[in-house]
């Protein structure tokens, strides 16, 4: 009877949150979906929270039309903050164009990792991985490898050596998504990235997917993980007066994958809602 309570209260959080991280779908993460575990966030979730409390490795930055775009960082900010609260040392890979986002907010940010060693985990929001003919492409299949540092190889390292992966996209080019590779060629004809993750999230953007990591985190350990109001946003637009556009528009504007402006905002406020009622559960 127990078992089957927990599982009820599981299967209510997951709705919830999933409501929200794969709304206003645009590219077929509705049909990723189905082919993922039955509770993948709080799986990913439970996942971290089992870690050693030492450094994890988030990996960002994703190059559209020659700058980096808004989708990705602003995600990793904020999951980064959360695994702060809980007692880990986040630290960033990312490539130059991205790492002065980083600067002043308490998170380091660094442009080379040698190894894995040392790291409780790996976390990757959205950031390109290889095809399998080992190039890295966009969503229209052009390549972005002159663009791209290969931090995909130390997924396949952590693979090889046992340190937990997770990984965050929105389309199927993204590290993580080797795990649903037949799916992504099959259903939505791209041609996928083929490094797998221990645990893939999908979400309708990468951003949301890594605000409904710490929305599950925070329903795990009742802490107040997401940011305050406003705090995202303006991390977005600190962004974009360093560079990164819009990864749909091409518009240096603070909006994400040609979203309305202040829908970030929104997602957030749609995820605090539902960690409230997740409290009632």
């Amino acid at each position: 009877m127990e078992e089957n309570s927990k599982k009820d209260r599981n299967d209510r959080i997951k709705e919830l949150l999933e409501a929200v991280t794969l709304s206003d779908s645009h590219r077929g993460m509705d049909v990723v979906r189905k082919h993922l575990p039955d509770h993948y966030l709080l799986d990913a979730a439970g996942e971290i929270l089992s870690w050693k409390r030492g450094r994890v490795l988030l990996t960002t930055g994703f190059y559209v039309r020659g700058f980096p775009e808004t989708d990705g960082p602003v995600g990793t900010f904020v999951l980064a903050k959360a695994l702060q609260s809980l007692s880990f040392s986040p630290l960033v890979l990312t490539d130059g164009g991205c790492e002065d986002y980083f600067a002043g907010t308490g998170i380091k940010a660094v442009t080379e990792a040698a190894d894995v060693s040392g790291f409780s985990g790996l976390i990757s929001i959205e950031r390109c991985g290889r095809c399998a003919d080992g190039d890295y492409k966009n969503m229209r299949s052009v390549s972005i490898k002159d663009h791209t540092s290969s931090f995909d190889d130390l997924f396949l390292l952590a693979e090889k050596t046992g340190i937990p992966t997770i990984g965050i996209g929105d389309g199927g080019n993204e590290i993580g998504m080797g795990n649903v590779r037949n799916v992504v060629q099959g259903e939505l004809h791209l041609d996928p990235c083929v490094v797998p993750c221990d645990h893939l999230i999908a979400a309708s953007v990468s951003n949301w997917g890594a605000y409904g990591l710490a929305a599950a985190l925070s329903v795990f350990t009742k802490k107040p993980l997401l940011p305050e109001e406003g705090e995202a946003e303006r991390f977005l637009e600190h962004t974009v007066l360093l560079g990164s556009i819009d990864g749909v528009t091409g518009k240096a504007q603070p909006t994400v994958d040609g979203r309305a402006p202040g829908r970030e905002e929104e997602i957030l406020s749609g995820l605090r809602d539902a960690i409230r009622q997740c409290e009632d559960l």
